[in-house]
């Protein structure tokens, strides 16, 4: 019987090269955690200063992987005008703003930007290329691009203003000259605005009026005036050339900077702004009575010079609280209209409505009243061109609800026609309120109308029963 070998050598031969793995691994180990005792010990040896170095360098960096900062550089502030000196501006004096291009611009479809500045990275990369500070358009600019480009556009087609209306000035012989301005578009110009020139003409029938306009000045703007017209009635319209209008006042280096970009136009229409400043100019230059389209007129103006209307009074004292320069009556050159000229030169503020209209005029008068040379003109009551307030100007278009409401009309009426010599209707509330039969403004428009027998204009105005 064969005696069995035990295999205690084979195991052996299987464990050693496992045994000696192990083992190479062990002092591995031992090495590395040698190394980071070396490199700890050697960064507890630094200053504390030098390790805190480090530490905000890896975080900037990790914040740098993240985002880029985009760093305006503003460019050079553009002069200051001539006339204009700093010590003139009042504290809320004209905003400077630079940039080399029109801070109107916005393109279509812009992303917007954060208020931060700090845009996402589409790549993991790092920008810190510097930016033009115009090139940041600005989320609220979202069609003042448009609004200046078309303004330069009119303006580069209207050279020939000055001729033609002192053309027409002088081939009228007008006893009495009005002006109206009309920035919008062709469409708008509807019911409301052709009663207000029919009042005019009705008490004043030897008057002329201009109505400087941009979209009237057309073939089918002159079709609207055509009955006028056909009447022997003085009207015409004309398109702005505010270089020739601005030139010479504190205005012209205002609509320069304007153009240019330097001006902020704000968030306020650019075209009320302007009719606030052309208004003010035309009457400068030329003289006469400025009226807005949305003003009924009830007796004639002829025996009033140099005045202004007060919108608001103080009840306790009887003094005016607030002018308005819808209504304004001036002789040409008046030191008051270039007065207001500069203000709002100086103070064009185009996010604040009616800071430079009815604010403006307000400003300047309680500023002047009193001094010499400005003495010659008068503020009107609310009486003669704002006998109802605009938050109250509902009332006027409602017909008699009963025989208390009649008898408040019949008598509010004839108080108007006692005292007022126009009445401001205030489109921006009033435009979509219907005339109702009977009302204090339907009374109005029967006494004022040219028309009133004429489908030609008659028929564009309804008055529901």
């Amino acid at each position: 019987m064969k005696t069995q070998m035990p295999k205690t050598t084979s195991v052996i031969n299987i464990t050693s090269p496992i045994k000696r793995a192990c083992q190479s691994c062990l002092v591995l180990v031992h090495c590395l955690q040698n190394i980071k005792r070396s490199i700890f010990a050697f960064l507890f040896c630094l200053p504390t200063s030098l390790l805190a170095l480090v530490l905000i360098l890896l975080l900037a960096y990790n914040g740098f992987s993240v985002f880029y900062i985009q760093v305006p550089f503003p460019a050079k502030t553009p002069p200051e005008p001539a006339g204009l000196s700093s010590e003139k501006l009042p504290e809320k004096s004209l905003e400077k703003l630079s940039s080399s291009l029109l801070y109107v611009v916005k393109e279509e479809n812009l992303r917007p930007i954060l208020k931060t500045q700090l845009a996402l990275l589409q790549e993991r990369t790092i920008s810190m290329r510097p930016t033009n500070r115009s090139s940041v358009l600005r989320p609220r600019k979202v069609n003042q691009r448009r609004a200046v480009i078309k303004l330069l556009r009119v303006e580069a087609q209207s050279k020939r203003f000055s001729r033609r209306l002192r053309d027409f000035i002088e081939k009228s012989e007008c006893k009495i000259r009005f002006f109206m301005t009309w920035i919008s578009s062709f469409e708008s110009f509807g019911d409301r605005e052709l009663l207000s020139i029919e009042s005019l003409f009705k008490s004043h029938p030897n008057a002329c009026l201009v109505v400087v306009s941009d979209s009237l000045a057309s073939k089918r703007g002159r079709l609207v005036f055509k009955p006028f017209m056909d009447k022997g009635l003085r009207v015409t319209t004309i398109k702005p050339d505010y270089d020739y209008l601005f030139e010479g006042t504190p205005a012209e280096s205002w609509f320069k900077r304007l153009k240019k970009g330097s001006v902020d136009p704000g968030e306020v229409s650019l075209g009320q702004n302007l009719s606030n400043l052309l208004r003010l100019a035309l009457l400068y230059k030329f003289g006469g009575v400025y009226m807005d389209t949305d003003v009924v007129v009830l007796r004639s103006f002829c025996n009033i010079t140099n005045a202004i209307g007060a919108q608001n009074i103080d009840l306790q004292t009887g003094n005016w609280s607030r002018l308005n320069n819808a209504v304004l009556i001036f002789d040409k050159g008046h030191p008051l209209v270039l007065k207001f000229i500069e203000e709002f030169a100086l103070t064009f503020d185009g996010n604040k409505w009616g800071h430079n209209g009815p604010y403006l005029v307000s400003r300047v008068v309680s500023r002047v009243n009193g001094r010499p040379g400005f003495n010659n003109f008068t503020v009107l009551p609310p009486s003669a061109f704002y006998p109802v307030n605009w938050s109250r100007i509902r009332g006027l278009f409602a017909s008699p609800r009963s025989k208390l409401h009649s008898k408040w009309i019949h008598k509010k009426l004839e108080q108007i026609r006692k005292e007022s010599l126009a009445v401001h209707l205030w489109n921006k509330q009033s435009r979509k309120i219907a005339v109702e039969k009977g009302s204090i403004i339907n009374h109005i428009m029967l006494d004022c109308c040219i028309f009133c027998n004429s489908s030609t204009l008659s028929s564009r105005r309804r008055i529901s029963d």
